[in-house]
């Protein structure tokens, strides 16, 4: 009986502990992969001004296109806000608590991925490879669309700790790179010298201010994300500064901006109407 029941020990226990072995294993993994690819991400960012990569800087780059939808140098600034929803991410997930959190779990590798594409573009741009840096803009959007999902964001009640630590991270992060994503295919069609199909650039720079204040729509009424809101506020604001002497953009973009404004102190108003919600 002793034998027979260290036989049936053997088959059923033991592997129940091995599998949960492997997947506290896979835990631990894609934590530190979190916190190394920030540490290479930040590196990189770092690096690319301060040597910096291929003598150039990343603004003395954006400046060589003359085109309309891109924001004054000071809206740049929002990348430190992002850094530090990075910082605050990793250190979060990385806490023993998080270790087994559904929600990260579900996330798997994508904010790693993030982190490598948005190191790779660096290196794209700065070595003048412009078409590929849409593509790779590309990517790294499609990641945070997906960890966006992944993490349902906006549709899951969370803890405050949680929400200034992921959701508030990723929906500002997400929020920059779609602007990003505008301007960097902006940047690359002036450098082909694409005609716009006879449009006016100002009028192709008002069509994307429309579409992207659209989407800021989307997101406050399906969402009720604020901070996607808000950044893109933050954005149009510094095109219809640069953009102050072409009347047509600079009051679009200023329309543009009230109207997001709005969208987002809605669904501010609407989330803290909810029950459960923050």
């Amino acid at each position: 009986m002793v034998i027979g029941r260290n036989k049936l020990y053997d088959v059923i226990i033991l592997p129940t502990i091995s599998t949960r072995e492997i997947i506290m294993h896979k835990d631990t993994a894609r934590q530190l992969a979190n916190i190394l690819s920030v540490i290479v991400a930040l590196t990189i960012n770092i690096l690319a001004n301060a040597l910096p990569l291929n003598g150039q800087n990343t603004g003395e780059i954006s400046n060589r296109f003359d085109v309309f939808f891109v924001p004054a140098g000071y809206v740049f600034a929002i990348w430190g806000v992002i850094y530090i929803g990075w910082i605050a991410f990793v250190i979060y997930q990385a806490q023993p608590a998080q270790k087994e959190s559904p929600r990260l779990r579900n996330l798997g590798y994508l904010f790693a991925l993030s982190c490598v594409f948005n190191a790779v573009w660096l290196f794209c741009w700065h070595y003048n490879l412009f078409g590929l840096s849409v593509l790779v803009m590309l990517a790294l959007l499609s990641l945070l669309i997906a960890s966006y999902l992944k993490l349902n964001v906006g549709q899951t009640p969370v803890s405050n700790i949680e929400k200034w630590s992921v959701d508030v991270p990723f929906s500002i992060y997400l929020g920059w790179i779609t602007v990003a994503v505008v301007a960097n295919i902006s940047d690359y069609l002036y450098f082909i010298n694409w005609n716009g199909f006879g449009i006016a650039p100002q009028l192709w720079a008002v069509i994307m201010l429309v579409i992207a204040s659209l989407l800021g729509l989307t997101m406050t009424l399906t969402r009720r994300d604020s901070g996607y809101a808000f950044v893109l506020a933050w954005a149009f604001a510094g095109i219809a500064q640069k953009q102050a002497d072409t009347a047509l953009v600079a009051n679009s973009a200023w329309v543009a901006t009230v109207f997001v404004l709005v969208m987002a102190i809605y669904s501010l108003v609407q989330r803290r109407r909810l029950p459960g919600w923050y």
